[in-house]
């Protein structure tokens, strides 16, 4: 079974930066992992889409709430997703799920689309 598992969230002042990253494993039964993205969702609402990339040609698409701010990018040989947070503001606080799909043909910012999820890495912004 694919295991997602996300790691570099924390505290930080406004207008700082992080990277979160999620590695992927249990892929060696030759399942692709097409589409990934990352998703957050902060207490009391919905999860949202914050990015997401086509593995192929990475193709990304960004949520419009984020300014331009992030940027997400990946790492095939570590089989490694990450998203780069810039110019954080406190809205941006809430928990970070990595997401994957082995053949979703487009970067999409729906949660329901997704197959395979980590467990969360919490970002606070204040």
């Amino acid at each position: 079974d694919v295991q997602l598992v996300e790691s570099g969230g924390g505290s930080v002042q406004a207008g700082g930066s992080l990277k979160l990253s999620c590695a992927a494993s249990g892929t060696g039964d030759g399942s692709e992992l097409k589409c990934r993205a990352w998703f957050r969702q902060a207490p009391g609402k919905e999860r949202e889409g914050v990015a997401a990339i086509y593995t192929l040609d990475e193709r990304a698409v960004y949520s419009d709430s984020e300014e331009g701010r992030f940027t997400i990018s990946r790492d095939s040989a570590k089989n490694t997703l990450y998203l780069q947070m810039n110019s954080l503001k406190p809205e941006d606080t809430a928990m970070y799920y990595c997401a994957a799909h082995q053949r979703l043909p487009n970067p999409i910012l729906t949660a329901s689309w997704y197959n395979y999820w980590g467990q969360g890495t919490q970002v606070t912004v204040s």
